[in-house]
């Protein structure tokens, strides 16, 4: 998959954010939004979503080759943000069931066989077993951050977005998370907002927000 950004600006009110930004991210790489608090780094990744438009330019997506419009492009991106809501009333094991019924789960990585990972697999993997049935509501602001993480990360799609990914999580955490870039992410399109190299550390490309004022 590929999306390109042309000539892309955003304002909120009177006040420009970034202007004219021309870029384009290809699967598979990895690219990391740069800035100062601030500088758009979070309203850029959400353009790049298809979750808002630009007040200039045009952000251009194409699925194998062939030019697809924002409002259908929902079931090649998985998304992940520290201000991004989750459905707390529900557990986590029904939280996932919900979620997975609208993004398939990535492959295994069995090597025998062909299986796509389950839901006490993806649970195991965030290590919240003992949790998995209790109301997300109740979990820490680091627990929470895994259940947002694994729903992008272990959600088949070509394309993972990223913004701030260790936001409240403790140094096991951010463990956790450089295992599930390394293993689940290689062949996709990742794009990170950040300002943290802990978050990035495997991005080979780099836009800074600070050129674009």
């Amino acid at each position: 998959m590929k999306i390109s950004l042309e000539h892309i600006s955003k304002k909120f009110q009177r006040h420009w954010i970034f202007k004219d930004i021309n870029y384009s991210f290809a699967a598979p790489g990895a690219y990391a939004i740069l800035g100062a608090n601030g500088s758009g780094k979070s309203t850029l990744l959400r353009l790049i979503a298809g979750m808002q438009s630009p007040s200039n330019g045009k952000v251009h997506f194409e699925v194998n080759g062939k030019r697809t419009e924002a409002n259908q492009i929902f079931p090649y991106i998985a998304y992940c943000a520290p201000g991004m809501e989750i459905v707390e009333e529900l557990t986590l094991r029904e939280f996932l069931e919900f979620h997975f019924t609208f993004k398939k789960p990535l492959s295994s990585h069995d090597t025998k066989k062909e299986t796509r990972l389950s839901i006490t697999d993806i649970i195991a993997l965030t290590g919240l077993q003992a949790s998995s049935d209790k109301p997300i509501a109740d979990y820490s602001s680091g627990m929470k951050q895994r259940v947002k993480l694994a729903q992008a990360i272990f959600s088949d799609t070509p394309v993972l977005l990223l913004d701030e990914p260790c936001s409240n999580l403790d140094n096991e955490g951010v463990l956790q998370y450089r295992e599930w870039i390394e293993k689940y992410t290689r062949d996709r399109l990742v794009v990170v907002a950040s300002n943290d190299v802990r978050e990035y550390f495997f991005c080979q490309e780099q836009l800074h927000m600070a050129q674009y004022k």
